[in-house]
């Protein structure tokens, strides 16, 4: 049975009260444990909680007495229900350290070392704590499984096959590692059902876990009620040494005991190994002590391979924790049963046949065939999926009378549950005319983000303590915090870049409909870059709101000012980047942006003043990430296009009216996005940059890298090649090209070529 079967049914709590996360927030500020719904689980150690039927254990005995022959006698007592139980986990745990050793063998690559040491957690969690319906792996309710040490991912795969998830069968088993499996050598969410994000980097699991159980919070503040509760799950989390040396745990770490996530258990594989060996060589830091220090519940579990139910019992206290994020440390030995065991080089890698015919005999396993699975495991996993089956129609009841109850609520729920996109919202995002004041484009983003806020109640995010400079707030919305306001829309991350990208990434993965946005200069990208290439490898649709995108910030000079940001991040597959150049392109990223919810964006906006309606630019022609914004050819084909992104689309401009009085014909092109403009079809690429046409010059304050795609071999580009200086934003723009007159030499210079 999973940790919360035993919640009892409400009856009756005050209405003047908020409930969520198993507290109560009442309206003078104070916070009280509901003791109606005290959380109770299945994972019990008393003597006589367990009753299990004789049938079932006809079934097992046969094989418990093969397997354990030399441990029992001929006349143990199979009324011991706790006992038999405990013989039938450590039966089980066999089979799954079989498995993976079967698995890598036949791959002949893969990580077992990990996978053999934890394979008594991921059963446990998987037969006796995590709720699930593996006949409906994306139930919304479900208990979330975070697996940030990902080189472990044969322990999850060999679970998920056991548990009844139809996306790891035993053929899968045997396609570990190989081309189109759906078994991969890290775990992916867009490849195998079951995986709830994408992990393999160190650390970034950890960060992914902290989102999920911030968006698990965050709705529950918003949508429970006293007498209904409809958002109540947990997130276990595995993590490895390297984990724990990776900054972004660290900063994930501390936001979760800061933000109080009671519902979040960090589980941490303490084998003392690394790839290059024990972890001696480059950690003497009390990892408990650390997390201690941060505010989590700590727990240590001292031999989980001979007493697996000390780790129940570590799973109860942290079901029990109502203020703090439990922190779980489990000693384990390494590649468990292998010669290798307890050393790093049982990392990865298969084994030799003489070490995996001794691991079969130390398990009693000679006899059989490669990736056998005692019938009766699936029956015991099966055990746990019936009662998560059960768990969901009971919750689909209760959503039923909620939406009857609180159909205003309820409705909501609902859209945010199908996706969180409301008709028509894009109605909502600002047109701007020719008269509004300038400002610069993060200060268009502002005003959409505040105006979006209202008709998208998933939108939720912040900043790296940069929130006034990206204009990155949502104004009467208040902040995320436990316990005076969970439902809070605004994030206060503090100077934590790659967490923030890395939380992010689990808000957007929860699959409750929040639309998540992070905040920070675009200089600081490189702190969250590979959180940023997760997000677009895993399908999160962050929007990453990051300002201050050029040299054009001034003063702040080298160290803040962006050059080769936009190129690596354009580099990045799948991830849409603008650079708008008003308020009109604003508004149109965002739009786009919001519709994709499966892709990444990044909206990279100016310091500088720029007006909002540009004359010839489109929020609606965003969408093509290029289009035509001026063009005085006629039926002619122009002799020059000049291209540019950003502020600088207004150099362009300047340009092209200065050459057209000079009886030149000029077109101008915004590439506001070049992802999506690359995807248009041949006919309209050549409608915008006619092949014919060679005389282009492009004009973007950052890295060259890149534009000469668009420019062909005979275009200029002017670009930005050194890491900026300090001054104000026009004389460094002077300084590197960025004028109306030096675009307007470097343009007649070419067409008198």
């Amino acid at each position: 049975m999973a940790i919360s079967l035993l919640l009892t049914k409400p009856s009756s709590i005050p209405t003047k009260h908020i409930f969520s996360n198993n507290k109560l927030y009442h309206k003078n500020g104070t916070v009280s444990v509901n003791p109606i719904l005290k959380p109770c689980s299945s994972l019990r150690t008393n003597k006589n909680d367990i009753t299990i039927s004789n049938n079932h254990k006809l079934s097992w005995q046969k094989e418990l007495e093969q397997a354990f022959k030399d441990q029992l006698s001929d006349h143990y007592d199979y009324a011991n229900d706790n006992a038999f139980q405990e013989l039938v986990d450590k039966r089980c745990v066999d089979n799954i350290r079989m498995l993976i050793v079967d698995a890598v063998q036949n791959a002949k690559a893969g990580h077992p070392g990990m996978a053999l040491g934890m394979a008594e957690v991921g059963y446990v969690l998987y037969r006796h704590a995590m709720k699930y319906n593996s006949r409906n792996p994306k139930w919304f309710n479900r208990d979330r499984f975070v697996l940030s040490a990902g080189h472990g991912c044969l322990l999850q795969y060999v679970c998920l096959h056991l548990a009844g998830f139809q996306s790891v069968q035993v053929k899968d088993l045997k396609q570990l590692c190989k081309m189109g499996s759906r078994t991969p050598g890290h775990p992916e969410n867009e490849v195998t059902e079951g995986i709830e994000v994408t992990t393999g980097p160190l650390g970034q699991g950890v960060a992914n876990a902290v989102g999920l159980a911030l968006a698990e919070a965050h709705l529950a503040a918003r949508f429970n009620k006293p007498d209904a509760v409809v958002v109540d799950h947990r997130t276990y989390c595995i993590m490895s040494d390297g984990c724990a040396m990776e900054g972004i745990s660290h900063e994930a770490a501390a936001l979760a005991a800061h933000w109080k996530l009671n519902k979040l258990a960090l589980i941490y594989d303490d084998n003392h190994n690394t790839i290059d060996g024990p972890t001696s060589l480059v950690l003497s830091e009390d990892i408990s002590a650390r997390f201690k220090s941060l505010g989590w519940n700590t727990i240590m579990v001292e031999n989980i391979h001979d007493n697996l139910s000390s780790f129940k019992e570590a799973l109860m206290a942290a079901a029990n924790e109502t203020k703090k994020p439990t922190f779980i440390r489990v000693k384990t030995l390494i590649g468990k049963l292998s010669a290798k065991e307890g050393t790093s080089k049982a990392h990865h890698g298969a084994f030799d046949e003489d070490e995996v015919k001794k691991m079969r005999e130390r398990v009693n396993w000679v006899d059989r065939d490669q990736f056998h699975v005692i019938p009766m495991v699936y029956r015991e996993m099966q055990i746990q999926t019936d009662h998560g089956e059960r768990l969901e129609k009971e919750w689909c009841s209760k959503l039923y009378n909620y939406r009857s109850k609180y159909p205003q609520e309820g409705a909501e729920l609902d859209l945010l549950l199908n996706g969180g996109l409301l008709p028509g919202w894009e109605n909502a995002l600002p047109k701007w005319s020719t008269s509004d004041p300038l400002d610069a484009t993060r200060g268009y983003s502002e005003k959409c983000l505040n105006q979006l806020a209202k008709v998208l109640p998933g939108l939720i995010g912040g900043s790296a303590d940069l929130a006034s400079s990206n204009k990155a707030y949502l104004l009467g919305y208040h902040d995320f915090s436990q316990p005076d306001s969970p439902w809070g829309r605004n994030i206060r991350y503090g100077v934590r870049e790659h967490a923030m990208a890395g939380i992010s990434n689990g808000i957007a993965l929860h699959g409750g409909g929040l639309i998540p946005f992070a905040a920070t200069f675009l200089i600081f990208s490189d702190y969250m870059k590979n959180s940023i290439r997760l997000s677009a490898l895993s399908h999160a649709g962050v929007i990453y709101i990051l300002t201050h995108d050029s040299i054009g910030l001034g003063e702040d000079g080298p160290t803040h000012q962006p050059v080769e940001q936009l190129a690596g991040l354009r580099a990045v597959p799948r991830l849409l980047v603008f650079r708008p150049a008003d308020g009109n392109e604003t508004a149109g990223s965002y739009r786009v942006a919001i519709a994709n919810r499966d892709v990444p964006s990044v909206i990279a906006l100016s310091r500088q003043k720029i007006a909002a309606n540009f004359e010839g630019t489109s929020a609606d022609e965003v969408e093509r990430g290029g289009y035509i914004v001026s063009d005085n050819s006629s039926e002619n084909k122009p002799e020059i296009i000049l291209i540019g992104t950003g502020t600088e689309l207004s150099l362009c401009e300047g340009t092209a009216k200065t050459l057209r009085q000079e009886g030149r014909r000029v077109r101008v092109v915004s590439l506001v996005c070049w992802r999506l403009f690359d995807r248009q079809p041949a006919e309209y690429k050549e409608k915008v940059f006619p092949s014919r046409v060679v005389k282009r010059v492009s004009v973007e304050a950052g890295s060259p890298v890149g534009w000469r795609e668009y420019v062909g071999v005979e275009g200029k580009v002017i670009g930005v090649e050194e890491f900026g200086a300090s001054g104000a934003y026009l004389d460094t723009f002077k300084k590197y090209g960025f004028t109306i007159g030096n675009v307007t030499k470097v343009a007649r210079s070419l067409l008198s070529e």
